[in-house]
């Protein structure tokens, strides 16, 4: 069982394994149709497309964030079109530093699905290895896929705010450092961050060109010297709405340190509730 991440030839190899089903997840918040149509056009044989908009979020309110979990059910039944039996592999990809990618391993598992992977190096990666593309869809058996979710996962709002300062909650935001500090917010009305936070971008997960996740002993070593020596389940991560802390998330899973939360309305929610607490600049605040 592969459960964090697969490596190209691995899947390569399980192409025409019918216990294997693989996702393109690709997806740009600009151009909210860019994945389908790159799909549309090539991706790896056999893969089937999830929206990120559409399969991997629920309808937006305006006060809970860009990317709000997808209706329990309305998911399950999605995976079940798909094919999703206790016995899939799932592998998912992009081609945004496993973004997109994480967000449908994280789904799975908070639903209860342990055999899901995210393809290491993406299909960048794929690309570099030489291996093919095409315009093929893989015919699927619709299964009953039985939602079990794991409300250790996850917090919301409320429980942000109760834990602000206190040490049985350690918040970090993974968006990028200007975003972070409010010096450049593209795509949220408000600028800053909630109190407390502290900043790993979630590309520090990655190597250097932002396609291959880093060892784990190094991804250790890098998130010990972040959170110290408090329990990861004290983690919860965070982003602008919930997709890239999944980075974070999966990081610290392949880095030996288990157990931390997802806030799934990140800063997108947070930042609707003028009553709540921000602050701006380069420190935690």
């Amino acid at each position: 069982m592969f459960d964090k991440l697969v490596d190209v030839d691995t899947l390569a190899a399980h192409l025409d394994d019918p216990s294997w089903v693989v996702f393109d997840c690709r997806h740009d918040l600009a151009n909210t149709e860019y994945g389908a149509q790159a799909w549309a056009k090539a991706h790896v044989p056999g893969a089937l497309f999830l929206h990120c908009d559409r399969d991997l979020s629920g309808p937006m309110t305006g006060k809970n964030g860009r990317h709000p979990l997808p209706d329990i059910e309305t998911f399950a039944r999605r995976m079940g079109e798909c094919g999703i039996t206790p016995d899939t592999q799932v592998v998912a990809y992009d081609n945004e530093a496993s973004a997109f990618a994480s967000r449908l391993w994280w789904l799975l598992k908070w639903l209860g699905h342990d055999k899901v992977a995210v393809l290491d190096g993406g299909l960048p990666g794929w690309r570099r290895a030489k291996l093919p593309l095409d315009t093929t869809v893989r015919t699927v058996t619709p299964a009953q896929f039985v939602p079990q979710p794991r409300a250790e996962m996850l917090v919301d709002s409320d429980y942000v705010l109760q834990h602000l300062h206190r040490p049985e909650m350690l918040l970090i935001d993974a968006r990028s450092e200007d975003r972070y500090a409010g010096e450049n917010e593209r795509l949220d009305p408000v600028a800053g961050h909630i109190p407390g936070a502290l900043n790993r971008f979630y590309y520090d997960c990655l190597d250097d060109a932002a396609i291959y996740f880093k060892p784990a002993d190094e991804l250790r070593a890098e998130f010990i010297d972040l959170i110290g020596d408090r329990d990861p389940r004290t983690v919860v991560h965070m982003c602008g709405s919930g997709v890239t802390a999944c980075v974070n998330v999966l990081g610290m899973e392949i880095a030996g340190l288990p157990g931390s939360k997802l806030y799934v309305g990140s800063w997108s929610e947070w930042c609707a509730d003028p009553a709540r607490p921000y602050v701006t600049g380069d420190q935690p605040g």
